[in-house]
C-alpha cells in the first residue's frame, strides 16, 4: 500500500510542477455512505464474496476524499470498513489532467476498473437492488493459489466456489474461496488512461492483477491489460465495448507446476454493455465472457455471466426494479460423460426502494437462486437495506 501511496503521489507532484498555471485554491471534498443489510443466513453462500462475507448480510461503511491540488492534478480516495472488520484502502490515485482543454486524464495508484459497467457503479446508493449481478460476485471453483491436477478436480468441486479444494491439485492444499469472473469488491494497482466525454469514451490499463484477483502487490511478475470504448449514439442510450488478458495464478503456485506448464496462465474476457434511459426507465444490460487457462488440464475453462436490469420511477422517492441473472459454464469430460466444469446459476431479484428524507434510501428485495449443482441447489432470500449518504 506504501508503494501504491508514493507512485501517486509523485505522479501528482511531477504534474503539478510541469504545469505552468497560476495556483488555484486548493479544494477538498470528504464524502460518507453507510448501507447496512438485513437478511437470513445464505446457506447456499449464492451471495459470497471473495472477502467472505454476504452481500445480503452486510453493514459498509464508505469514507471518500478528494483533494483537489492544482487545476490539473487530484488525489482520491475511498476507505471501507465492512461488518466491523479491519478497514481497508478501497481507492487510492491521482488524477492528472496534462491540458485542461481537452479530455484526457491520467490515473495512478489503486485505481478504478476500466473493464465492463456495473463495477464503477456505488453499492449502495447507485445499486437498485441489494444483491451483486453473478458476473461480479458469484464465487467459481477457480482459484489464484492452485490449479486442478485433473478433470475431476474439477466435477468434484461444482457448485462449491466458497470452500474449494482440488483432490488431485497443485499448489495450496488447504480449502479456499474461488474466484468470480470479475470481482466488483476490489479496485486493482496500476495505470490508467482516459480519453473523452462526448459520443465516444475510451480507457485502457494496465494492473497488477486480473478482473478475477486484483492486486495491491504483485504476485507473479505478469500485468494485466484492459480496456473499455463507450459509444453514446443518441440522449440516453450507452454502448460499451471491453477486453482484458492477465495473468491470474500467483507465483507460488506457479513455481509449483512443471517447467513447461507455467506460462499457461491467463484469464482473458469481453465485455459488452448496455445502458437506455428514458422518462422513469432505466434499463441496462451486460454480457461477459471470461477464459482461464488451467496449465495441468492444457485447456481453457470458459464461462459467461449475462445480467438484465430494469428500474422504473413508479412516485416521487419511490421505484421497483429486477434483475435476472445468468452464469453458465463450459463443457469438460468428466468421470460419467460430458458435464460443464462448475455448476451453471440463475437468479432473479426483484424490489423497491423509498426515498423518505434526501440521502436516505430503503430498499426491500426478494432473490431466487437455483443451481444446477451443490449442496443446496436453489434458495430464496427476503432483504432488507438502509442506506445513508452525505
Amino acid at each position: 500500500m506504501k508503494r501504491v501511496a508514493a507512485t501517486a503521489a509523485a505522479l501528482a507532484a511531477m504534474a503539478g510542477a510541469a504545469g505552468a498555471d497560476p495556483p488555484a485554491p486548493r479544494r477538498f471534498a470528504v464524502g460518507v455512505e453507510l448501507s447496512a443489510a438485513l437478511g437470513p443466513d445464505d446457506h447456499g453462500f449464492f451471495n459470497y464474496t471473495s472477502y467472505e462475507d454476504s452481500t445480503l448480510r452486510l453493514a459498509r461503511l464508505s469514507l471518500t476524499g478528494e483533494w483537489h491540488v492544482a487545476d490539473r492534478v487530484a488525489l482520491l480516495g475511498e476507505v471501507r470498513d465492512e461488518n466491523l472488520g479491519p478497514p481497508r484502502v478501497y481507492a487510492l490515485y491521482a488524477r492528472v489532467r496534462p491540458w485542461l482543454d481537452r479530455a484526457f486524464d491520467v490515473q495512478a495508484g489503486l485505481i478504478p476498473p476500466v473493464f465492463g459497467a456495473f463495477a464503477r457503479r456505488r453499492y449502495g446508493s447507485d445499486n437498485p437492488l441489494i444483491g451483486y449481478p453473478l458476473a461480479y460476485q458469484y464465487l467459481t471453483s477457480i482459484r489464484s493459489d492452485a490449479v486442478p491436477g485433473t478433470v475431476r478436480d474439477l466435477v468434484v468441486t461444482r457448485g462449491a466456489g466458497w470452500r474449494v479444494r482440488y483432490p488431485f491439485g497443485w499448489g495450496n492444499p488447504d480449502p479456499e474461496p474461488g474466484l468470480p469472473l470479475v470481482n466488483a469488491l476490489r479496485w486493482d494497482t496500476g495505470v490508467e488512461v482516459h480519453l473523452g466525454t462526448g459520443p465516444v469514451e475510451a480507457s485502457l490499463a494496465v494492473t497488477q492483477g486480473t478482473l478475477a484477483n486484483p492486486r495491491v502487490h504483485d504476485d507473479n511478475g505478469g500485468k494485466q491489460l484492459s480496456g473499455r470504448v463507450a459509444w453514446k449514439p443518441v440522449v440516453g442510450l450507452v454502448l460499451g465495448v471491453s477486453g482484458a488478458r492477465g495473468e491470474y495464478l500467483s507465483r507460488d503456485v506457479e513455481s509449483a507446476l512443471p517447467a513447461e506448464n507455467r506460462d499457461y496462465n491467463a484469464q482473458q474476457a469481453w465485455g459488452l454493455d448496455v445502458e437506455y434511459s428514458r422518462d422513469r426507465w432505466i434499463l441496462r444490460s451486460e454480457a461477459i465472457w471470461s477464459r482461464w487457462q488451467t496449465p495441468m488440464l492444457d485447456r481453457s475453462l470458459g464461462a459467461v455471466g449475462l445480467t438484465a436490469e430494469a428500474r422504473c420511477k413508479l412516485r416521487p422517492g419511490l421505484y421497483a426494479a429486477a434483475r435476472v441473472d445468468h452464469l453458465g459454464f463450459a463443457h469438460v469430460d468428466g468421470p460419467a460423460g460430458p458435464v460443464t466444469w462448475d455448476a451453471p446459476v440463475w437468479r432473479v431479484e426483484t424490489g423497491v426502494g423509498y426515498v423518505p428524507v434526501r440521502h436516505v434510501l430503503v430498499k426491500l428485495a426478494y432473490q431466487n437462486n437455483r443451481r444446477d449443482g451443490g449442496h443446496v441447489p436453489k434458495q430464496t432470500l427476503v432483504t432488507t437495506q438502509l442506506v445513508l449518504w452525505f
